[in-house]
């Protein structure tokens, strides 16, 4: 396989991993899959992280991630 087959292909699977989270985390049920507010959403999130307040965020961010991770939850709420 090419080199630039193989890097689409990871590129590709990172992609869907990302749009994974979005579904796990309840977003698109939560927004009616409204893409418009889902990116919306995610700007806000970027300013955040370019803010005085983004070290902050990153820390409670990564632990609540962790946490439902572990624990096996999704949009705030336990697997059934």
């Amino acid at each position: 396989m090419r080199r630039w087959q193989v890097e689409r292909r990871k590129r590709t699977r990172h992609l869907i991993e990302l749009g994974g989270l979005v579904v796990k985390a309840g977003i698109v049920d939560l927004t009616a899959n409204d893409r418009a507010i889902i990116y919306g959403a995610l700007l806000g999130i970027a300013a955040k992280l370019q803010s005085d307040e983004g070290e902050h965020a990153r820390e409670l961010w990564a632990e609540k991630g962790k946490d439902a991770f572990v624990a096996g939850r999704y949009g705030g709420q336990e697997d059934e």
